[in-house]
C-alpha cells in the first residue's frame, strides 16, 4: 500500500504527486476497476485469448520488421 510522509518544506501537490506515482506504480487503480463489477470466467478467458493474440501478433510483426532489415 503507498505512503509517503510529507516533509516540512514539502507542499501538499508535491506529496500528492509522489502518492499518485506510487500508486500507479503499484497498479492500484487499474486492479480497483477490474474487481469493481464482477467477471465470468467465460470473460477473463475470452480476454486472455484476445490479449494473447495481440501479443503474439506484435512479436510476429517485430520478427518480421527486423529480418526485413538484415
Amino acid at each position: 500500500m503507498p505512503g509517503v510522509k510529507a516533509r516540512e518544506q514539502e507542499s501538499f501537490e508535491e506529496a500528492y504527486r509522489k502518492f499518485k506515482k506510487q500508486a500507479d506504480r503499484n497498479l492500484i487503480v487499474t486492479e480497483c476497476r477490474a474487481r469493481r463489477f464482477f467477471e465470468p470466467m467465460t470473460e477473463k478467458r475470452k480476454k486472455q485469448k484476445i490479449n494473447a493474440r495481440k501479443k503474439m501478433l506484435k512479436r510476429l510483426y517485430m520478427l518480421r520488421r527486423y529480418e526485413s532489415r538484415l
